[in-house]
Order: C-alpha cells, then structure tokens, then sequence
C-alpha cells in the first residue's frame, strides 16, 4: 500500500483528467520509463549488408546479361544467318635475325606503322665487312693470275706457230734432199711438244677462271648476308612488340620485333555442328566490334575446321547442348583493311554474323557495311 505522505506529495488532478484515482482526491501515479532498444551484434549487421550487396551485384550481372543477350541474339537474326563471339585477329610475322650478332641499330618502336621494304634495324656487320674486303682480295689476286695464264696461253699459241712453220719448211728441205729425216723428226717433235705447252696454258686458265667466279661467288655471299643483318618489314603493317634492345647479342633467328599484317586480319568463331554443315568458304559474313555496334565490317568465311573441338572456356555456346563446336574464320575484306589501317587493331572483341543462305537479306543494322 502506497505511504501517505507520497501520497500528499503527489501532484493534483485537475478534473477531466485520467489516471488512477486513490481515495476521494485524484493523484499522478508516474509511469517507469521506456527500456532502451536493444543494438543488433555486430556479426548480425555485417551479414546483413553483405547479403545486400550480393543481392546488388547479381541484379547488375543479370541486368547486363540480359541487355548483352538482347542485344546479340540469334533471336533477333532471320533464320539463314548464324552468329559467333570472337576477337579480332591479325596475323603475327617475327622480323629476326639470320646470323647471329649483336644489335647495333633500332628504327622503329612499338606501334609504329612500317610499310614492306622498310629498314627497322640493323645488326653489327664488322666482322663480315672484313670478310668481303679479303674475298675482294682474292678476287683481284684470281684476275691477276687468270691474266697470267691468258699471257701464257698466248705465249704458248706463238711457240706452236713457230713450230709449225720449221716442220713445213723442213718437210720442204727433206723432199728436194737438203735436210735429213732426223731434222724433220726434231720438227715433228717441237711441234708436238708446243702443241701440248698450249692446252697446258689453256687448261691453267681456265682453271683459274673458275677460281676467280669463286672468288666472286664468296664476295657475292658476302654481300647478301650483311644485307640479311639489315632487317626490313616484309609487309605492310604495325610493330606489335620489340622485343630485343640496341647491344643485345642475339642468337641466329632471334627475335627483335613481332609485326602484325594488316592486309590479313580475321576473327575466329565457333559453331555447332548444325550452323557449320551449312557453312561453305567464301560465305558473306559480317563483324561488329563492341567498340563501334554501329558499324558492320565485311568478311568473308576463309576457313572450316573439318574436325569439332570442345568449346573453348571464353566461348559461349547458344545452349547448354552445344558441346562440341567447329572453329570458323572470317577474313575482312583487304579494300577495307587499306582504307582504315591507322584503325586496325588486334585483340578487340566482337560478334560476327554468317550469312548461310545468300537469299536471306540482311538485316538493316548490318546491311550498310563499311567501306
């Protein structure tokens, strides 16, 4: 039971209002207080945005999956024209070296555009310098001695004439009874023996003939393999990589840049088995890179692979039933490739459209193709 004196404390009420009521005078009894909220753990509350933030991530990736699917579906294509994810591809060519040697020169950088026949490096041709100055050599020593043996030739021609003219006069002496048969025996003999002195010289200078085209040969070798340390561009294209550096000694065939040829740039696709029986070489087709979906590039099927494969990770197939897929190449068209060479480029990914039925128009966003 309350105390009084707490009681006659306690405020008045005045009348009208609520509350209990003890004895005849109304008094406030107070209310206790409000309990404090309870904090959620702090285990709780990480999971709990965790969870948010998945929930977050999975709409965009679905999102996104959605409008990529939307936007390159086989839906969306008539039947008669299939399509294939890829990259855009230019052919690599390694510019090397023949010999081995040092490097003493580098024109070129990456991303440098270079046209056939361009110089991008040279190697260090000290040492093959010298060995055409001592084959130059030789060759002057071979024509000295070749002109040596052609003198003797001569030489030789003028005994045997010699020869010849005291055999016929002693022929005549020996007829009319002034000389002796001995004396036209010594004749026949000089004759003989100038007459053998002659194809000697002869032989000798063609022999030295011969060492002097070889001597010739080796200067001409000589020649060919310091022009082979002076590396050109063999296509039109663009320097992808260096890969050596000025004073590196390389090996024979060692690499000093990877260019890619411009004119051969294709994209690689992968079809099931009922798109790539329909296929045939030469089909139209058409790339549209990620980077410009407006712009349909022309090409043409250049490849089939005549033996199926697994899909390849990066591929998606249509369905979950396309396990085994044939690889196909597209190659764009070179009038193309010359007209935008400052804008080819290697690696970029894109979707590529084949036409199977030449019958089935294309459709309008793939209809004005680039030229």
């Amino acid at each position: 039971m309350p105390d009084r004196n707490s009681l006659e404390d306690a405020p008045l009420r005045t009348s009208g209002e609520s509350g209990p009521t003890i004895g005849p005078q109304q008094y406030v009894v107070p209310s206790p207080p409000a309990a404090p909220p309870v904090p959620l753990p702090q285990a709780a509350r990480i999971r709990r945005w965790r969870r948010l933030v998945i929930a977050l991530v999975v709409l965009g990736v679905a999102g996104g999956g959605s409008y990529y699917w939307f936007k390159t579906s086989n839906l969306a294509l008539p039947i008669g024209i299939v399509t294939g994810n890829g990259r855009v591809e230019a052919d690599e060519i390694d510019i090397a070296t023949k010999f081995a040697g040092r490097v003493a020169e580098l024109l070129v950088d990456e991303g440098s555009s270079v046209t056939a026949g361009q110089v991008v490096a040279r190697m260090d041709t000290r040492d093959l310098q010298a060995s055409l100055e001592k084959a130059q050599a030789q060759v002057r020593q071979a024509q000295r001695a070749l002109d040596e043996a052609h003198a003797n030739v001569t030489q030789q021609q003028a005994q045997l004439l010699l020869a010849n003219q005291e055999l016929a006069r002693t022929q005549t002496l020996v007829k009319n009874g002034y000389a002796t048969h001995e004396l036209l025996d010594q004749r026949q003999q000089q004759v003989d023996s100038a007459t053998g002195g002659l194809n000697a010289a002869n032989a000798r200078a063609e022999q030295l003939a011969h060492a002097l085209d070889a001597a010739r040969h080796d200067v001409d070798l000589l020649r060919v393999n310091i022009a082979d340390n002076t590396l050109v561009a063999p296509r039109d294209g663009r320097i992808q990589y260096r890969i050596a550096n000025i004073g590196e000694v390389l090996p024979a065939g060692g690499k000093v840049f990877t260019m890619l040829d411009l004119a051969s740039v294709y994209m690689d696709i992968y079809l099931p088995t009922a798109d790539t029986g329909k296929a045939k070489i030469g089909d139209d087709a058409r790339i549209v890179l990620d980077a410009y979906p407006n712009l349909a590039i022309p090409a043409k099927v250049s490849f089939i692979s005549d033996q199926a494969q697994f899909t390849p990770k990066a591929v998606e197939t249509k369905t979950e039933r396309d396990k085994l897929m044939f690889r196909v190449r597209v190659r764009v068209d070179p009038d193309v490739l010359r007209a935008h060479r400052d804008a080819v480029k290697s690696g970029v990914p894109g979707v590529t459209y084949v036409q199977l039925d030449p019958k089935v128009p294309w459709p309008e966003r793939l209809r004005s193709a680039a030229r």
